[in-house]
């Protein structure tokens, strides 16, 4: 199974391939300035002072096009924070058909139990993963002073065990994570 935050990967290795190229800049521009390298501070970086070929304009511009779409798509992996849920396929007797449960389904009782716990404003749940494995991932929004503790506790011997029974699970690991409203009385999605 995917990560649960799958952007994350993504952003650890730009952000190592962004902090090795600044620290290697940084040790050549330092380097260079105390003169460890074999280059004089004082001459210029290119010679002469007129303009590039139109052909180095363009590729410039090329590269600059091309950085900005990686940098959007880079932001647009930001938006996308749960794996993908599947549809759950039940066949007791393959002769007389099937039944399918699609995950939201499956969730949508749970997350309105959840969401009538004191202190909780919304709460949105995904059934990710594959039916013989599957994992509950939750997120609950909160009021600032809502005690915690006793919102995990009532989710771990109330709500889950519930769901598990609903779906016939033996165990279902669950990922739970906690969001505040921006003011007291909001309703936040």
């Amino acid at each position: 199974m995917s990560s649960m935050n799958r952007p994350a990967r993504l952003n650890r290795g730009l952000l190592a391939i962004i902090g090795v190229a600044l620290v290697t800049g940084g040790g050549l521009a330092m380097a260079t300035s105390l003169g460890m390298l074999p280059v004089d501070p004082a001459t210029t970086l290119v010679p002469g002072t007129g303009l590039p070929p139109t052909w180095v304009l363009y590729a410039v511009a090329g590269v600059a096009v091309l950085l900005a779409l990686l940098c959007l798509r880079w932001l647009t992996a930001q938006l996308v924070r749960t794996p993908r849920t599947h549809t759950w396929r039940f066949e007791d007797d393959p002769e007389h058909g099937h039944t399918e449960l699609a995950a939201r389904v499956a969730t949508t009782p749970f997350t309105a139990d959840v969401t009538a716990y004191p202190g909780i404003h919304t709460a949105h749940a995904d059934l990710t993963g594959p039916q013989h494995s599957p994992t509950l991932a939750v997120v609950v929004t909160t009021e600032h002073d809502a005690d915690l503790s006793d919102i995990r506790h009532r989710l771990d011997t109330d709500g889950l065990p519930r769901l598990r029974r609903a779906l016939d699970l033996t165990s279902l690991p669950m990922t739970l994570e906690f969001r505040f409203t921006t003011k007291p009385g909001a309703r936040t999605v």
